[in-house]
């Protein structure tokens, strides 16, 4: 007996012998200090990450890692190595990281359910293909009328009382969104099923921040008593598990239920399967549809809202670019209509003011973070299985390498199509992960763009002295980041387009 206790001792020391020592020819990436069981926590960044991160490239390059007590977490700031992995070994890297918080605290109807956060696999394969059949490049010409009509009223609003620019970019996307979606029009920004989604975002935004929850670095914590002392997260994850329930059903089962009787606008994407599906296989299919079409407002709304923020504060800081681009509009269109998403084509200029802003100001300046899905080595540097990765493409869109003073906005750096449609798909993400809901997230953008662009010159707001107040290049910190708070004022450019917008706006609903 002691002699098979030795042997089996024997053997379980070589083994554990062997596997150490492999483990240390193994070459780990440069990054912070890493200490015994805490690694780099004490380096991790809280807020805006993605600048520190920027930083941090001039000392470890354009890939490193943090060892955030056990966690591996890969930042990516070089583009080439971002596409090296994210697209090129798509089938490993898109896959995302195991959420605690965000998906086993709220059980069977937690995020981890929705498409942003569902692992890589065959249901996250089903969810994309219901949102991508619907917004493919030919399909969302379909919704140009709604985006035109959207965002002629939100000019529209604004120029009459400009102070409200942020509540009524959140209210009419909000609309496009959920109209497109749901076939659910919205007539007020206290609508129910829009506040219910804002808060549903809200949700999201603070439990997919990386490191924001210590339970999601340390999963045992999950299981502490909910009256322990620094237990609170445990009844965040309750009241958050009833909201998203609410959040992913309430819209969908409107919509099923008010088709027949013609509530239900016509077409829109859950309405579309749902007129177009058996009932007894529409009983398979209902939770992706449920999870893959709320994704739509939560990927969407703060995303677009943020990006037409960015858009407004260049202008201001920059009139000469507005001036440029009215020349642009006045002569492809006119100024006896309003700019369709049709006109597009026929604007190089205004394209290149979106796709500046989507690089000036990148919403997401991390994405959503990205987890490996099976060890690899890149460059002799070992990544292991279930490591955090984190693409900054804040600093990829502000590389002064690839873009050359990249803090000015310059709609002129770009030469080509090309530039700018490279530009416009890095602000949407990378590999398998890129955003299902681009093409149609770029309709709503140019709508807003071009129809505020045409009518209006956009002016800095004033100080209780009547001065001038210029804005601040400062964003919130969070996975999807807003311009803090400017003032801004819009002045008509004609009577003309007065009429125009108030004639545009008072469209009944399709």
């Amino acid at each position: 007996m002691n002699s098979t206790y030795t042997a089996v001792s024997l053997v379980l020391a070589i083994g554990l012998w062997f596997i150490h020592a492999q483990r240390a020819k193994r070459r780990l990436l440069p990054g912070p200090p890493r200490l015994p069981f805490i690694g780099s926590a004490l380096y991790m960044p809280t807020r805006r990450p993605w600048l520190v991160f920027s930083e941090w490239d001039k000392t470890y390059g354009g890939i490193f890692q943090l060892d955030v007590l056990g966690k591996s977490i890969v930042v990516i700031n070089s583009l080439k190595i971002a596409k090296d992995l994210l697209d090129k070994r798509s089938s490993i890297y898109s896959d995302r990281p195991h959420a605690i918080m965000a998906g086993d605290l709220n059980e069977s109807i937690g995020f981890s359910k929705s498409l942003g956060f569902l692992p890589y696999g065959d249901t996250w394969r089903k969810q994309r293909r219901i949102v991508i059949q619907n917004f493919t490049p030919s399909m969302v010409p379909k919704y140009h009328a709604l985006q035109e009509k959207e965002a002629a009223t939100l000019v529209k609003n604004v120029l009459e009382d400009p102070d409200t620019l942020r509540k009524e970019l959140h209210f009419r996307i909000g609309v496009i969104i959920l109209r497109a979606t749901y076939g659910y029009y919205v007539t007020s920004p206290d609508d129910y099923i829009l506040q219910l989604g804002r808060k549903g975002i809200e949700c999201f935004s603070r439990t997919s921040a990386p490191g924001r929850y210590l339970v999601d670095m340390i999963p045992a914590l999950q299981y502490l008593p909910s009256w322990m002392p620094g237990a609170d997260f445990l009844k965040e994850a309750a009241e958050m598990r009833t909201l998203l329930h609410e959040v992913a059903n309430a819209p969908y089962h409107w919509c099923k239920s008010n088709l027949d009787n013609g509530k239900t606008l016509m077409p829109n994407l859950c309405g579309t399967i749902i007129q177009n599906t058996e009932e007894e296989e529409l009983k398979e299919v209902q939770h992706n549809v449920i999870w893959g079409a709320v994704s739509m407002l939560g990927g969407g709304l703060d995303t677009n809202v943020s990006t037409a923020l960015s858009f407004v504060m260049a202008m201001i800081l920059h009139p000469e670019i507005q001036k440029k681009a009215q020349a642009e509009l006045d002569a492809v269109v006119g100024k006896e209509r309003l700019p369709l998403i049709s006109d597009r084509a026929n604007m190089p200029y205004v394209r290149r003011i979106m796709a500046e802003t989507l690089r000036w100001g990148p919403p997401a300046p991390l994405s959503l973070p990205h987890a490996v899905s099976e060890d690899d080595v890149y460059e002799g540097y070992y990544i292991p299985k279930g490591t955090l990765v984190l693409p900054n493409i804040w600093h990829m869109l502000h590389d002064p390498e690839v873009y050359p003073n990249p803090a000015q906005f310059n709609p002129d750096r770009f030469a080509t199509d090309e530039d700018v449609s490279k530009t416009q798909e890095l602000a949407f993400g990378f590999g398998r992960r890129i955003c299902p809901g681009m093409h149609f997230a770029e309709g709503s953008l140019f709508a807003i763009i071009a129809t505020m662009l045409a009518t209006c010159d956009i002016l800095p707001g004033l100080d209780a002295q009547g001065r001038e107040v210029m804005p601040e290049c400062v964003y919130t910190s969070g996975t999807v980041v807003l311009p803090e708070a400017f003032g801004v004022r819009l002045r008509a450019r004609s009577k003309v387009v007065v009429g125009l917008l108030d004639e545009a706006s008072a469209v009944p609903p399709e």
